[in-house]
């Protein structure tokens, strides 16, 4: 199997792009686990959920690759919304600091593909979100950006419409699967 990681700022259509993306290539994909967590915890978080978070999200990755391959044929790829350099850049951006667990595992999980999606889609309200302001934004996306350009995987920068998004992301798998 092929994991490929969608990453970025909140509301800048991972989930989205997830979904089309398992829907097109006929496979699956791994929801946030923030999100349900959050939904079912509320969203007064404290330092200590995001390690919960950042596990849980492992744990839900692990369990859909862990079926994957009884199901899909090989090397389809599975998609993945959010991993654990989200959760380091939430923790350093909200607390200035990062569990080690966080750290220790981004060096150990393995992917063949970044999808980085920019913040040129309106930001989008919802109960979850935190960050309206287009500077913060900003901000964010380029934190997201250096750590694509100094880390060994490859990403491509999705930008655009959803359809323009759509398009370069399937582009950018195909080309990945392409012996």
């Amino acid at each position: 199997m092929k994991k490929i990681v969608i990453i970025g700022p909140e509301s800048t259509g991972k989930s989205t792009l997830c979904q089309q993306l398992a829907d097109h290539f006929g496979t699956e994909w791994v929801p946030e686990y923030a999100r349900e967590y959050l939904l079912e915890h509320g969203t007064e978080y404290r330092y200590e959920d995001l390690l919960t978070i950042a596990k849980g999200q492992v744990a839900l990755e692990d369990k859909h690759a862990a079926a994957f391959p009884q199901n899909y044929a090989p090397n389809s790829p599975l998609f993945i919304d959010t991993d654990l350099y989200v959760m380091k850049v939430w923790c350093e951006f909200v607390f200035q600091k990062c569990h080690q667990w966080i750290l220790d595992n981004i060096v150990t999980r393995r992917y063949d593909l970044y999808l980085l999606c920019n913040i040129d889609l309106p930001w989008v309200k919802d109960e979850l979100r935190e960050y309206p302001d287009l500077l913060l934004r900003q901000q964010l996306y380029h934190i997201y950006k250096d750590i694509m350009i100094n880390q060994p995987v490859p990403c491509v920068d999705i930008s655009g419409d959803y359809e323009e998004r759509f398009q370069r992301a399937q582009k950018a798998v195909k080309k990945l699967l392409t012996p």
